[in-house]
């Protein structure tokens, strides 16, 4: 069901080194690490998805409550994530931006 979910930080070093072994002692493996993004994602053993994301906030704006927090839904193919993006804004939902690509795990 989920994709990922991705957590807003402002200084991505002290961030890394909570969650670091905080991952560690729930058994989670890191996936990358990239200081310079900055951004770095975790996931359970022999898995890739769900993945747990932190890093500067995506659009490249300060983070503040509500700026780059992501859940991220995961869908079988391309036709499911634009017929449920259609869905969504026939119900009163807006886009800020298109739907991510199908990413293959």
């Amino acid at each position: 069901m989920f994709s990922h979910v991705s957590i807003s930080v402002s200084q991505f070093d002290r961030a890394l080194a909570f969650y670091s072994p905080l991952m560690a002692a729930l058994g989670l493996e890191q996936r990358f690490c990239q200081p310079d993004t900055p951004w770095a994602g975790w996931h359970s053993p022999g898995g890739q998805r769900p993945l747990l994301l932190i890093g500067h906030p995506y659009n490249g704006q300060p983070h503040h409550p509500g700026n780059g927090q992501m859940v991220a839904l995961s869908a079988s193919s391309r036709a499911q994530v634009d017929a449920a993006h259609q869905l969504a804004l026939a119900h009163g939902g807006q886009a800020r931006i298109a739907p991510a690509q199908v990413v293959a795990d």
